[in-house]
């Protein structure tokens, strides 16, 4: 279970004041990106990340330090 950083906080940063974010799309969001990251790993060779964290977990930082976005079609 992640516990950080929360959903509510990743919701709040994956949205804007004027389109904010719903608990699906912060599911999408994160799901994709960590199949990005697994695919990522599987063709470098790597086959952990550092400190053995999780991808879903690096998925979530990410969202948190602003690298991903959410893209509306």
């Amino acid at each position: 279970m992640i516990n950080e950083p929360s959903v509510d906080a990743l919701i709040r940063k994956l949205g804007t004041n004027e389109e904010p974010a719903s608990r699906y799309e912060l599911c999408v969001v994160v799901a994709k990106r960590t199949r990005q990251i697994i695919e990522q790993m599987q063709s470098t060779g790597v086959t952990e990340l550092p400190g053995k964290q999780k991808e879903i977990v690096l998925a979530c930082q990410e969202i948190m330090n602003g690298k991903v976005k959410s893209a509306h079609d």
